[in-house]
């Protein structure tokens, strides 16, 4: 027994039996699987996943499968920041994926003391694109382009009375910052622009009021549960409105959060349409997932799905012994990066990502229609 001991460390030293390179890439994921966001977090994780697993049951990346260690943080941010930095401390090349303005906001500091990249924040906001963070790495195109993109369609088709419905945070600030911005042009105001508390809102309260001022079209900037609390109670109020939201909303939980009254409803977008043909990357992530039993794809996992492909990309460029800043370098020098039919630039000075906005409506079959 000693000798067959002795025999396996000789070969270990000489390198001929290697330790499993299972988890030698951990990546780190802080975001709201319970909470007001779970149904559409656990649709992002979802679409990661698929591309990860696939990557992974090929050897991974230079030899070296990841790990992606998530926590949960109840969609609270200062429990986003904690879970930062445990994970930090776990030693993750990179974080990935935290849902959340204000969630964002609580992990940039950690980003820039321990120098490493926050790889395809799940929130468009601006602060994350301009001036450019060093270790921010976006896919999305930002909140301001999508909401002012609402605003500008529902003018077109002659809407008179607008009305702003905004989450009293960072991220309701910056998205209706863009809304303000699509009525300018027809020298508009908002019919009524209100706020509501992140943590409390009296909805059936605030939409009762809101009725009273008969608006034509609602945009509501929030997340999940409670974006979804407001169009039923505006809905059981009595209006009629047309009711609009964000893409951080594009998720089939969303819809199911909507009960009977997701119909209509119009969803900004700013990812490929998942049921496209005609986009490699579609076709890929819809084989993937009718192998893992996921019968169809919404536009959360295909977020979740392109996110993982960008930092797989920056993982393999980061060598076979990647630092925390040589994903960082990595991702920089990623110049055209074809997605699959969709391409993708970083530079020192530009890490946008994507520039894509579109508009989707939720139809009687409870799927995102474009």
């Amino acid at each position: 027994m000693r000798r067959k001991t002795w025999f396996g460390l000789s070969l270990l030293c000489l390198g001929l039996l290697a330790p499993p390179a299972w988890a030698q890439l951990k990546i780190g994921q802080t975001a709201g699987f319970t909470g007001p966001v779970a149904a559409g977090v656990q649709e992002l994780s979802g679409g990661a996943k698929l591309y990860l697993d696939a990557v992974n049951a090929q050897g991974g990346v230079n030899g070296q499968k990841i790990e992606l260690i998530a926590l949960d943080d109840k969609f609270d941010p200062a429990l986003s920041g904690a879970n930062a930095k445990t994970l930090i401390d776990q030693g993750v090349l990179a974080l990935f994926l935290v849902r959340g303005t204000p969630n964002a906001q609580a992990v940039l500091p950690l980003l820039a003391q321990h120098k490493l990249a926050l790889v395809a924040p799940s929130t468009g906001a601006m602060l994350l694109h301009k001036p450019v963070e060093a270790m921010v790495f976006n896919v999305r195109a930002p909140y301001q382009r999508e909401a002012e993109r609402l605003v500008k369609h529902s003018l077109s088709l002659g809407v008179q009375r607008l009305a702003i419905v905004q989450v009293d945070d960072s991220f309701g600030a910056d998205a209706a910052t863009g809304a303000l911005k699509g009525l300018t042009p027809a020298a508009r105001e908002a019919l009524v622009h209100l706020k509501f508390d992140r943590s409390k809102a009296d909805m059936p309260a605030l939409m009762a009021g809101l009725h009273a001022k008969n608006p034509q079209a609602v945009l509501f900037i929030g997340a999940g549960q409670t974006v979804a609390d407001g169009m039923l109670a505006l809905r059981a109020a009595g209006s009629t409105a047309q009711l609009m939201t964000l893409s951080n909303n594009a998720s089939s939980g969303f819809v199911k959060l909507l009960k009977d009254q997701g119909r209509g409803v119009v969803v900004s977008q700013v990812f490929p349409y998942e049921r496209s043909q005609g986009l490699a990357l579609i076709r890929q992530a819809q084989e993937l997932a009718h192998a893992q039993g996921i019968k169809e794809l919404t536009p959360a996992h295909v977020e979740g799905f392109v996110a993982a492909k960008v930092l797989v990309e920056g993982l393999k460029r980061a060598g076979k012994s990647p630092t925390r800043m040589a994903v960082v370098k990595a991702l920089e020098s990623m110049q055209r990066f074809d997605l699959g039919g969709l391409e993708l630039s970083y530079s020192a000075n530009d890490h946008s990502g994507l520039d894509l906005a579109d508009l989707a409506i939720i139809g009687p079959d409870g799927k995102f229609w474009r």
